[in-house]
Order: C-alpha cells, then sequence, then structure tokens
C-alpha cells in the first residue's frame, strides 16, 4: 500500500505546548500553569444569550459570512477602540476561532514560494499554517533587550523579493509583549516602502497594563495592508465557543470567505448571538477580568523578583517569559523535571519557536491561589538547582 499521508504534513512538528499537557492529564495532584484559558466563566448574560437563541430555535446556518447583526457589532466596536471603520458587509467576516482566520489569510494571500516574515517567539500555529499554504517562513528573532519588541531594522533584515506578508502577533505569546504607537509607525513605514501586506493577530488587544491598544491598522496607509484579526476568547472568557472574526480590504475577504465556504460554511450560530451580546454590553466584563490579570501579572513579577528568576516586564496578554538561563539547562529539561519533581507544568519557550530556548513561559489565567501554591512549588525546585 502507498503512504498514505502528504509529506507536507509529516514533516510539521506536533504543538511543543500539548506534549507536555498530556502527562499533565496523568500526574495526579499536578499544577498546570500552561494553557492561555481564562479560568473564568463566560459572563451569565452572555451565555444568556446564547441560551435564548436556543430556546428561539435559532439553530440554522448564518451566511457564510456570518450574522449582519454581528458583523455590525464588531464594525462598531473597532470604530470606538481604534477610530477606524469596516464596512460589515464587505470588510469583515466571522471565523471559528481567531486560528481560523490566520489559516485563511495565509491561504488566500500566498503563492507557494511566497515568504512570510513571523518574529518569534510567538503563537504557534504561523509558522505551519504557512507551510501548509506552501509560503516559506522566515523568522524574526525577538530579542528581551528589546521587550521582545520587534523592530523596524529586524524586519528590513529579513525582507527579500518574495517577501509578501509580515506576521504582527502583539500582544504577544508567549512573552506579553506590546508594540506602542511609535513601534507600529516605523513598521508600517517599512512595509509601504517594500510594499508588504500585514496579518495582525489582536486576539489579546484588551488585555493589556500599561495604556490602552493600538493597531497598525489605526496608521494612516495600513488598513488596506493588513488583515485584522480578533476573536471572544481571550477578552470574554468564551474559548469553547470557537469564534474569532477577520477585518480587511474586500478583494481579501471575498477569497477567505471562499474557502470559508467549503470547509466549514459557517461559524456556530448560537455563539454568534452570544458574541453580539458580548460586544454589545461585555465591557465592564472585559474591564473586570483584566483587572484580576493585572493583580495576578504584579504577584509574579514580585514573587519572581523575591525567588531571584529573572523575567522582563510584560504589559499584554496573560503570559510572563522568565529566563531559566542560568540554571544551566535546556528550557525543555527544566520544564521536564520541574514537573516531574514537583508536579508543575509549565511550557518550554522553545514551543514557541528556537529562539525561546532559555526561557519558559507561565499563564496567570489562574486563580491566585493556583499561583501561590505554584510558586511555592517553583521555589522549591529553584533552590534545589
Amino acid at each position: 500500500m502507498r503512504n498514505p499521508i502528504g509529506k507536507k504534513v509529516v514533516d510539521i512538528k506536533p504543538s511543543g505546548i500539548r506534549k507536555f499537557f498530556d502527562i499533565v492529564q496523568e500526574t495526579e495532584g499536578a499544577i498546570s500553569l500552561g494553557v492561555g484559558e481564562p479560568d473564568f466563566d463566560t459572563p451569565w448574560h452572555i451565555r444568556d444569550e446564547g441560551i435564548y437563541s436556543l430556546e428561539k430555535g435559532r439553530t440554522f446556518y448564518t451566511s457564510n459570512s456570518g450574522l449582519k447583526e454581528l458583523r455590525q457589532e464588531i464594525s462598531n466596536y473597532i470604530k470606538r477602540t481604534q477610530n477606524v471603520e469596516y464596512d460589515p458587509l464587505k470588510e469583515i467576516f466571522v471565523t471559528v476561532g481567531g486560528s481560523e482566520a490566520i489559516d485563511l489569510a495565509l491561504r488566500a494571500m500566498v503563492d507557494a514560494g511566497d515568504e512570510v516574515l513571523i518574529p518569534q517567539p510567538s503563537y504557534v500555529s504561523y509558522e505551519p499554517c504557512a507551510i501548509l499554504a506552501d509560503a516559506v517562513p522566515v523568522t524574526i528573532e525577538l530579542k528581551e533587550e528589546n521587550q521582545f519588541r520587534l523592530t523596524a531594522e529586524e524586519v528590513l533584515e529579513k525582507v527579500t523579493d518574495k517577501t509578501k506578508i509580515l506576521v504582527l502577533p502583539f500582544p504577544n505569546n508567549p512573552t506579553g509583549a506590546v508594540m506602542s504607537k511609535e513601534d507600529l509607525e516605523a513598521i508600517a513605514k517599512v512595509v509601504i516602502e517594500k510594499d508588504l501586506f500585514v496579518i495582525s493577530d489582536e486576539i489579546y488587544g484588551e488585555l493589556t497594563y500599561n495604556g490602552e491598544h493600538v493597531s497598525i491598522v489605526s496608521i494612516p496607509g495600513m488598513k488596506e495592508r493588513t488583515i485584522l484579526i480578533n476573536g471572544f476568547s481571550k477578552a470574554y472568557a468564551m474559548t469553547g465557543w470557537r469564534l474569532g472574526y477577520a477585518c480587511g480590504p474586500e478583494i481579501i475577504m471575498k477569497q477567505m470567505v471562499k474557502i470559508h465556504q467549503f470547509a466549514i460554511m459557517c461559524a456556530p450560530t448560537t455563539s454568534q448571538y452570544a458574541a453580539v451580546e458580548a460586544l454589545r454590553n461585555g465591557d465592564d466584563d472585559v474591564k473586570m477580568m483584566r483587572e484580576q490579570y493585572n493583580q495576578r501579572r504584579r504577584y509574579l513579577l514580585n514573587e519572581f523578583e523575591r525567588i531571584g528568576l529573572t523575567c522582563f516586564e510584560p504589559f499584554g496578554a496573560f503570559y510572563v517569559f522568565p529566563s531559566i538561563k542560568k540554571f544551566g539547562m535546556s528550557s525543555d529539561e527544566f520544564c521536564t523535571r520541574l514537573l516531574k519533581e514537583e508536579k508543575l507544568a509549565v511550557v518550554p519557550g522553545t514551543a514557541f519557536g528556537d529562539c525561546g530556548e532559555g526561557y519558559i513561559r507561565i499563564s496567570y489565567a489562574y486563580s491566585l491561589d493556583n499561583l501561590k501554591a505554584a510558586m511555592e512549588r517553583l521555589e522549591r525546585f529553584i533552590s534545589k538547582l
């Protein structure tokens, strides 16, 4: 029998995050600080709207692009947060999470051999999605001395005549880094000069702790060059509802919707009705959760300083990315031993790219009680090294 599996898929490495959490499931008494999932329940008024939609029998397909009502609310949201207007009928469509939007954008925009610039450490999906779209992923190594922000100079160093897309993953998973308006203006200048396009993944845009999030689409000349990707999982604690969206030029949206049409049909109808409620009346919920995350963020940074773990201060998402270089072991070895000896699971930095070596990712999307118990175990482990 011939090999039934395509070589392109076989050559893609599985997620480095899941490897550890398969082990965690079998480790009695383990504490996990690894999964980027809010520990809050979806706010009741949002859940109620989902329940109500079921009670009313709204279990039909929506249009491929999503409920018109939801697309209008997304347009209103971007207008009030970034002062940028999108046509809800032509420039916005609803996806199954932000991850689908990333995949669709790459498949719709690249031809075989086009280069995609991917700053790393970053979310695990960008590189494999680029490969599956027959693009060539080109890594830009983010540096701690720059607070893991992307610089215009770093982009210029990697641009070639084959470069088509720059992925902009900020606020960043796993580092928590954010980009200022000045940072984005410098990047935009390079993007326009080199005639590039941007896929801006802003799923953590509501979770910033040192001023409001700035999107690159708010920089003059960038809306027409950018696919803005966002969703409901992180800000509204709606991970299981599987809902995201993409905004961008109509010419690109049409092709993304076409792929979505054949692969997915439409995002879950119940989730879409709940998301309308989230955007209309969820600002206070987001504010409450953001304040809780910020409290946990400050707690972890203080604990790291106390126990002698070096970590730059992140201002976005709900992750910290401390350095473990001084312990003389790889990130994978550190995390494996920590799980085995203290039953504490964190993620090796290499799960987010080779340049994550020497770091670990810790999520603070967990209760303070869990974080306090985890820090006791981490301190005990470090004291033995």
